[in-house]
């Protein structure tokens, strides 16, 4: 075996090592997982059933695929048993280890998003665009745009506010993945984190 064939057959096989699966205890559904760096996340969308969640306009068979909506303050401890809902310095480590202002076009699964707007799936993380439900209610942007929640609440050099959060987005038409804030009651995807290591409270940069 050439000495490229040998070095390209363990980048591969390191690169298989990164994928995994994890059980939820709760309801026995199994998610892929996948190592990016030193943090482990879910690779698909959290489609654990409780209260302060809901099926994108209500079809379970957008739970199938997307994964529920949920709103901030279930989203918080929704995630299971040594895992949990990611801090925007967490975040902040994933786009970082993923391209930066370019991380959507290898975080994004390579089908699925609607007008051309999929991405590579470079590291096994395959974002979908599960879209939301307002505030105000009413359910939108599904395959256009995702929408995750971060564990950190807004502030701002005028303060905090009690009553936003942030969350992350991913656009069909945007290789970047912005930050935002929103109102806790909005429902928004979930992405959990294996808890190796704590979560911080650090801010979005």
């Amino acid at each position: 075996m050439s000495k490229f064939a040998t070095l390209l057959f363990l980048c591969t096989s390191l690169f298989a090592q990164q994928k995994g699966t994890l059980t939820d205890t709760r309801d026995g559904k199994i998610y892929k997982t996948t190592k990016i760096g030193e943090q482990v996340w879910m690779a698909e969308n959290l489609n654990y059933e409780a209260e302060g969640s809901k099926c994108y306009y209500n079809k379970p068979a957008n739970c199938d695929k997307y994964g529920r909506l949920y709103n901030w303050e279930t989203a918080m401890k929704a995630c299971p048993s040594g895992w949990h809902l990611p801090a925007n310095e967490e975040w902040k480590v994933l786009t970082k280890a993923t391209g930066g202002g370019t991380a959507g076009k290898y975080l994004k699964a390579t089908n699925g998003w609607n007008e051309n707007g999929n991405g590579e799936d470079k590291y096994g993380f395959s974002a979908l665009p599960g879209g939301l439900r307002g505030s105000i209610g009413g359910f939108g942007d599904v395959g256009y745009l995702g929408y995750w929640w971060s564990f950190s609440e807004y502030n701002s050099k005028y303060g905090n506010s009690s009553d936003l959060a942030y969350n992350k987005r991913m656009f069909y038409n945007l290789e970047s993945v912005p930050y935002s804030s929103s109102g806790k009651d909005a429902l928004f995807s979930v992405r959990c984190l294996q808890d190796t290591p704590a979560p911080p409270k650090g801010e979005a940069k």
